[in-house]
């Protein structure tokens, strides 16, 4: 059985080769789910803002805007998408970049953090339970949490549907236990939960195979890639777009975003 040591160094070599595609891919397309968690940020005590599994650290111009006067500090154990963040925060006081697992905050953030911002990193974790709640830790009293991440049943119809049902033919589905003890894990660190809801977006793609590609060389499928090798990957594609919709794909995902106060 994998270990959680190579698991994580399987994570991150799959997005340092995905990190390119994936801003340029999935980036636009996942803007409002960002919009979303800084927007529920609100106002906030003093203290750095940190964003766990930043990838390319999306979030950083909205956060720039409403807290110019912050320490911003985005943290993925990705090289490849640290050096694209880097490129991305250059020339901005205050702000930096950690190469690091976020999975287990480092002890000197304990209750010092303004706010913990994460979009669609959580559920990539080995146990997104565990760093949920270290994340709470971070906070200082007041601080506040927004993570954003894809829940157990993204959609009945659509491009992420279809893929769960032709890799769950392949192979078993994934242990999503996790997601049921994530209340737990925030309150269970002294935090209160004030929102916790499901976002709908709107997402296009020019087509099946489009879809696929960026999913499986730019998105989070690229560590399944490096695990199982491109044969195995060339029947999911084969079947997936047997099964697929002809031209233009529209759908809308859902997110499910958790708010909560320390």
């Amino acid at each position: 059985m994998e270990d959680r040591a190579e698991r994580l160094a399987r994570v991150a070599r799959g997005w340092d080769e995905a990190a390119e595609g994936y801003d340029a891919y999935f980036v636009p397309r996942f803007a409002p789910w960002v919009r979303a968690a800084v927007t529920a940020v609100g106002s906030l005590p003093d203290g750095p803002i940190l964003v766990p599994c930043c990838g390319t650290f999306p979030e950083l111009e909205l956060l720039a805007e409403d807290f110019d006067d912050r320490e911003i500090v985005g943290i993925d154990l990705s090289p490849g998408m640290v050096r694209l963040a880097r490129e991305r925060v250059a020339g901005r006081p205050g702000v930096t970049v950690v190469e690091g697992d976020a999975s287990t905050l480092d002890a000197r953030w304990s209750g010092r953090c303004a706010a913990i911002v994460s979009v669609f990193g959580l559920q990539q974790l080995p146990e997104p339970d565990h760093a949920l709640a270290s994340w709470v830790g971070a906070l200082r009293p007041g601080g506040r949490l927004a993570v954003v991440f894809w829940p157990d049943g993204i959609e009945e119809t659509g491009p992420f549907a279809l893929l769960g049902e032709v890799i769950r033919a392949r192979m078993p589905a994934s242990d999503r236990s996790w997601e049921g003890r994530l209340l737990a894990a925030i309150t269970g660190r002294g935090a209160t939960i004030e929102r916790d809801v499901d976002l709908v977006y709107p997402m296009s793609h020019p087509d099946a195979a489009a879809f696929f590609d960026a999913f499986t060389r730019s998105g989070p499928l690229r560590a399944l890639t490096l695990a199982r090798g491109e044969a195995f990957m060339a029947e999911l594609r084969e079947e997936f777009l047997r099964r697929a919709v002809a031209g233009e794909w529209h759908h809308e995902p859902r997110a499910r975003m958790l708010v909560a106060r320390r």
